[in-house]
C-alpha cells in the first residue's frame, strides 16, 4: 500500500483518474430489465471492463462496510453499553446528587469495562463529565434514571472508536478506510485530496490507481456529518472480476467470508496468545505438571475472547475447556525454564460467533460440516443437498454458495458452505 502523502500532493493528482468516475457511476445506477443488487447494478451487466468490475466490487464492499458501521447504531453491542449504562448505580447516584467528580470515576469504570469507547454524561443539559479519549462515531443518546426512576440525566456513548471502526472494516473488505469530516481527513491511511469528491469515483495516490466509494456517518458526540470512505487499488479488483455483476458480487462476498475467517485466527487471537504466554498461574501449574492447578488457570483464562483453551505437556494432555464446536485454533508454546514446558491451542471464536459474524457483517447464511455432519446452520429446517458452489434454491430464495475450507478445534476440516442471497442487497 501507499504511504501517506500530502493532501497537496494528492489534490495535485486527484484529476488523473477521475474520468472513470461517469463509468463508475453509470453502473451503479444502470437500468435493464435483470434483477438488481448492491448499488443498484443490474447483476447481468457484464463487468468485462476494468471500470465496471472495480465498481461492482466496491459496491458490493459498500455494502458490507455499511452493515459494520451500523453495530454502532443498533446492535448487539449497542444494547449491551445501554445496558450497563443504565444498569450503572453508581453513575445514577452521581448524576442525581450532581456529583461531577463521583461521575467521571463511574463513567471510567464503564468505559473500562469496553463495552463502550467513550460516555459523556450531562446533567440539566450541561456536561457532569466524561471519559474515554478516542475519536468515536456513531453516537449513542439515552437517559440516566434515578432512584424514582425519573430522568436525572442524559448521555452520549459511542462503542466504535475511529481506529476500531477501519481496523475492522479494513479487515473484512480488504480496503484501506478513511474517516473524513468536509473536507478534511480524520483518520485513515491516506489524506485524501483536500477538495469536495464524489460520493464514489476514482484516486490516483503515489502513482497508483485507487477506486473508492463512501457512505455517510456520524460523529460522536455532536452528531456532525462524517463520511466514511473505503479504496482499494484498480489493480487489486481484478482478481474479484466475474463475467457480469452478479459473479462479481459473489467472488467479492466469497472473499469476506474467508476474510471473516482467517481473521479468527490473526492479530485478536495474537493478543490472546500472549495473554496465556504471560499468565503465571498456568506457566507454574504446568511446570509442575498439575492437572487441577492448570485446570484452574485454563478457566480463570476463557473470558469473552477465549472461547477455549487446550493445554498439554510432556506429550500429553492437561486440560482442555471450553465450547465442543470451535473454529480457527491457534497452536503455541508456553516458555519457561529457558525454554518450552508444554504447548497449547486456542480459539477465539466458535461456529455460533462465525455465523453471527457472517449474517451481521456480511448479510450471508451459512452451513458447518465436520465431515458429512451438519452441525451448525442459519439457513433453515431441512436444508437437504446443498452444492458447495453453484446456484441452490430453498423456500423459494435463490442463492449462489461458496465453500470456506476451514479447520476445527483442535485439528481436522471444517467445511463452511456460504450462501450469498441473489440479489444481494
Amino acid at each position: 500500500m501507499s504511504t501517506r502523502v500530502g493532501a497537496r500532493a494528492l489534490a495535485a493528482r486527484a484529476g488523473c483518474a477521475l474520468a472513470a468516475i461517469a463509468a463508475i457511476g453509470a453502473l451503479a445506477g444502470c437500468g435493464g430489465s435483470g434483477s438488481r443488487g448492491a448499488g443498484g447494478a443490474n447483476l447481468s451487466a457484464s463487468t468485462k471492463t476494468p471500470s465496471a468490475c472495480a465498481a461492482a466490487v466496491m459496491a458490493t464492499l459498500r455494502s458490507v462496510a455499511r452493515r459494520i458501521y451500523h453495530e454502532g447504531v443498533v446492535s448487539e453491542r449497542t444494547a449491551s453499553a445501554s445496558h450497563l449504562i443504565g444498569a450503572s448505580h453508581a453513575l445514577s447516584r452521581a448524576v442525581e446528587r450532581g456529583d461531577a467528580s463521583a461521575a467521571r470515576a463511574a463513567a471510567n469504570e464503564l468505559v473500562a469495562t469496553g463495552h463502550m469507547v467513550d460516555l459523556t454524561v450531562l446533567r440539566d443539559g450541561r456536561v457532569l463529565a466524561s471519559a474515554g479519549a478516542s475519536r468515536a462515531l456513531a453516537p449513542l443518546r439515552g437517559s440516566i434514571l434515578g432512584a424514582s426512576g425519573a430522568p436525572v440525566g442524559s448521555y452520549i456513548s459511542s462503542v466504535w472508536g475511529n481506529s476500531g471502526l477501519i481496523e475492522e472494516t479494513t479487515g473484512v473488505t480488504g480496503a484501506e478506510t478513511v474517516i473524513r469530516r468536509q473536507l478534511r481527513t480524520l483518520d485513515g491511511k491516506f489524506n485524501l485530496p483536500a477538495t469536495r469528491l464524489p460520493a464514489r469515483g476514482t484516486l490516483a495516490l503515489s502513482g497508483t490507481q485507487y477506486v473508492y466509494t463512501s457512505f455517510p456517518a456520524s460523529e460522536y458526540p455532536s452528531g456532525a456529518h462524517l463520511r466514511v470512505y473505503l479504496l482499494r487499488s484498480l489493480a487489486s479488483t481484478r482478481s474479484l472480476c466475474g463475467a457480469n455483476v452478479e459473479d462479481t458480487t459473489v467472488n467479492t462476498l466469497a472473499k469476506v467470508a474467508r476474510q471473516l475467517y482467517l481473521g479468527e485466527g490473526g492479530s485478536r487471537a495474537q493478543v490472546e496468545v500472549r495473554r496465556v504466554q504471560s499468565n503465571q498461574p498456568l506457566l507454574r501449574a504446568v511446570a509442575a505438571r498439575d492437572a487441577h492447578a492448570t485446570r484452574a488457570a485454563v478457566q480463570a483464562l476463557l473470558t469473552e475472547h477465549i472461547v477455549r483453551l487446550r493445554v498439554s505437556a510432556g506429550g500429553r494432555l492437561i486440560s482442555d475447556v471450553g465450547g465442543p464446536y470451535v473454529l480457527a485454533p491457534v497452536d503455541a508454546s508456553l516458555p519457561g525454564g529457558g525454554g518450552t514446558i508444554g504447548r497449547f491451542v486456542l480459539s477465539i471464536q466458535d461456529d455460533e460467533g462465525y455465523l453471527r459474524l457472517a449474517r451481521r457483517l456480511a448479510g450471508l447464511y451459512v452451513l458447518m460440516y465436520m465431515g458429512p455432519t451438519l452441525v451448525k446452520n442459519s439457513l433453515g429446517p431441512n436444508p437437504g443437498d446443498v452444492p458447495e458452489e453453484g446456484r441452490f434454491e430453498y423456500r423459494g430464495r435463490t442463492f449462489r454458495t461458496v465453500t470456506v475450507h476451514a479447520q476445527a478445534f483442535p485439528t481436522g476440516p471444517l467445511r463452511i458452505i456460504v450462501l450469498i442471497p441473489i440479489p444481494y442487497t
